[in-house]
């Protein structure tokens, strides 16, 4: 037969032969091998058995919870409202649902390859986020009014996180490029804010923006504390993306630069031209990973009196009738960030493939 002729393995084929010879290939291997597995088949039937087989499902049925010993997801059927909404209106919830889906349908369209225009992202978010504050707040289109302090639960954690993401980003390449300025006014600015807000826990930022700054402010420009602590917290994200653009600047050939002013192109055609695609590229895996960090970090607002999905989770079992159910409740909650991160994290690896990132 021809070497032609030759099927290549599958990839299926391939990771089972490596699977096979690095579990399997010495005898302490296949041992070791076999002993996890069963450690993990154990854990895996274990939690199946508690979660599902022996689980009571329904809030008619919490009498049953004691005598099942399982899981007890009658708190989720009976407090779902309340871990999703928080303290928003029980009868305006549907205006929750549809700012919550607003926001996530504008991330989803702005990942569209077809979107990454400046100005169809600009539209596309300035709809998104005036669609969701006209919902949750409401006066502007003749509903019950709900002000910021009423907002929570999941359609505030997602707000939260956009807007930090949205406004830290540009903040982030904003003081990366004035650390590269030769101006040493400008250059030891953006050291000062990077390195100063660096140095300050998130805690302490989020909790100064919202309790301490108001104190100083003038009553004009005090506004409301949700739009100081997203930009403290934008602030804080930009300062920590700063260096992520800094390190992919700095994989760029000075070249580069050079030979563009060698052919007579302007600095800012230079850098939105050439250099700046290229230190998308070598900054996105660690952009990623901020960007997941932060969707976590949101948890945060919590200490600040800010009722988003996880501190509705805690008041979900608050009750002496719900407080032995509370692993259900943080369980549930814990289900509903790893949808959101474990999708930015497929995004992400969807990127770097698209932009032929080499893992190595």
């Amino acid at each position: 037969m021809a070497a032609t002729d030759i099927t290549p393995p599958s990839r299926f084929a391939e990771a089972r032969k490596r699977f096979v010879k690095t579990g399997f290939g010495s005898p302490l291997a296949a041992i070791t091998s076999v002993l996890v597995f069963t450690l993990l088949a154990y854990i895996a039937w274990g939690f199946l058995d508690w979660a599902a087989f022996r689980a009571v499902w329904s809030k008619e049925d919490v009498a049953l919870c004691g005598d099942h010993s399982g899981a007890c997801w009658s708190v989720i059927d009976a407090r779902h409202r309340l871990i999703l909404f928080g303290t928003y209106p029980y009868e305006e919830h549907w205006r929750s649902t549809l700012a919550a889906v607003a926001i996530v349908v504008t991330v989803l369209v702005s990942c569209l390859p077809a979107m990454w225009r400046a100005t169809r992202l600009a539209v596309l978010w300035i709809v998104g986020f005036a669609s969701y504050y006209l919902l949750m707040e409401g006066s502007l289109l003749g509903l019950a009014q709900v002000t910021t302090d009423g907002w929570g639960g999941l359609s505030l954690t997602l707000f939260l996180f956009a807007s930090v993401v949205l406004l830290g980003m540009p903040m982030g390449l904003g003081l990366a490029l004035m650390r590269r300025s030769e101006m040493p006014v400008v250059r030891w600015f953006a050291v000062a804010i990077i390195d100063t807000v660096r140095s300050l826990p998130l805690v302490t930022t989020l909790f100064t923006a919202a309790v301490v700054a108001p104190l100083f402010l003038p009553s004009w420009l005090e506004g409301d504390k949700i739009w100081r602590v997203i930009f403290a917290f934008a602030l804080f994200f930009g300062a920590y993306q700063a260096e992520v653009f800094r390190g992919g600047f700095q994989a760029i050939p000075k070249g580069q630069f050079e030979a563009g002013k060698a052919l007579g192109i302007s600095y800012w055609s230079i850098l939105g031209r050439i250099v700046l695609p290229q230190v998308f590229r070598h900054a996105l895996p660690s952009t990623i990973n901020m960007i997941v960090v932060t969707f976590k970090e949101t948890a945060i607002v919590t200490i600040i009196g800010f009722f988003d999905i996880l501190a509705s989770g805690k008041t979900a079992f608050g009750t002496a009738q719900w407080s032995p159910y509370y692993i259900e409740v943080f369980l549930f909650v814990a289900a509903i960030y790893w949808v959101f991160i474990f999708s930015l994290g497929q995004y992400g690896e969807y990127l770097k493939s698209r932009m032929a990132i080499s893992e190595h």
